[in-house]
């Protein structure tokens, strides 16, 4: 059965490490939407963090759509309707604000308008994260969250042997009550437990009345891995983790060799390597 929706992971995936979508790689794209295929960009970033890359795939008519958040929003690109969205509570924000605390890594939160912190040494990867999406970063203390914010996700941030041994320390529960992905070696999100992106990518599949076989996702990261087992074609990025190539039904180039044009010339068009 033919391909007619391709999920596409943004960081390491659609963007070299330049943070650039290559000639090669937005000429393909714009084929296989020329085609009739649904190109969704399907990335951890909030909505605002992906606009760049959707006006420049030319992604923005009633019959485009993101999912963003890791999966916590799923909308419509041109009219903003919601498919999917599910965020975390203010009593969820407290508990993983203390156990936070008590790890002692980093935090902030993330709604639709901005990035809060309540650490007044702001992380460099807070920051960092604020460069990524275009959002600005906001200090306010951790109940001034709690009573202002609908929190989309948050993220445990830090050094990455700081996270790695702050990660072994998390309750085993805390892996029952909430969704936890690792999107970088410096990123731990913490996202409510019906949020992944292949939770995500399924109910888009069924909002848009596809079959699961007619779908291919191609990431890199952990927290790809649910979209790449859910979909019909699984695509790993040479440059994706180990994880990530042994779940895959296939690896491809790595985004310094444009491995998404190579993704959507070998199943999408069916072209011999």
């Amino acid at each position: 059965m033919s391909i007619k929706l391709v999920a596409i992971d943004i960081d390491g995936t659609l963007l070299n490490p330049q943070r650039e979508i290559t000639p090669g790689v937005e000429a393909a794209l714009k084929k296989a939407r020329a085609a009739g295929v649904y190109i969704v960009l399907a990335s951890g970033r909030p909505l605002v963090g992906v606009q760049n890359q959707l006006e420049t795939l030319g992604l923005l008519t009633e019959e485009d759509y993101a999912i963003t958040y890791n999966g916590g929003l799923v909308v419509n690109n041109h009219t903003g309707a919601v498919v999917s969205e599910y965020g975390l509570t203010r009593d969820q924000f407290l508990e993983i604000d203390t156990l936070a605390r008590k790890l002692n890594v980093h935090l902030h939160t993330e709604d639709k308008e901005a990035i809060y912190t309540s650490n007044r040494d702001i992380s460099p990867y807070t920051v960092h994260e604020s460069f990524l999406v275009d959002m600005q970063i906001r200090f306010r203390m951790p109940d001034e969250i709690a009573n202002q914010v609908v929190p989309t996700k948050m993220m445990m941030i830090d050094e990455p042997e700081i996270l790695t041994e702050a990660i072994q320390k998390i309750p085993a529960d805390f892996y029952d009550r909430y969704t936890l992905v690792q999107s970088t070696p410096f990123f731990l999100e913490v996202l409510n437990k019906e949020v992944s992106k292949g939770l995500a990518l399924e109910k888009l599949t069924e909002h848009l009345g596809l079959q699961q076989s007619e779908v291919m996702a191609i990431g890199d990261q952990e927290n790809d891995l649910a979209m790449i087992q859910y979909a019909g074609t699984g695509i790993a990025m040479g440059n994706g983790t180990a994880s990530a190539k042994e779940l895959a039904d296939f690896v491809v180039a790595s985004n310094a060799e444009d491995g998404v044009k190579e993704a959507i010339d070998r199943f999408v068009f069916l072209e011999k390597k």
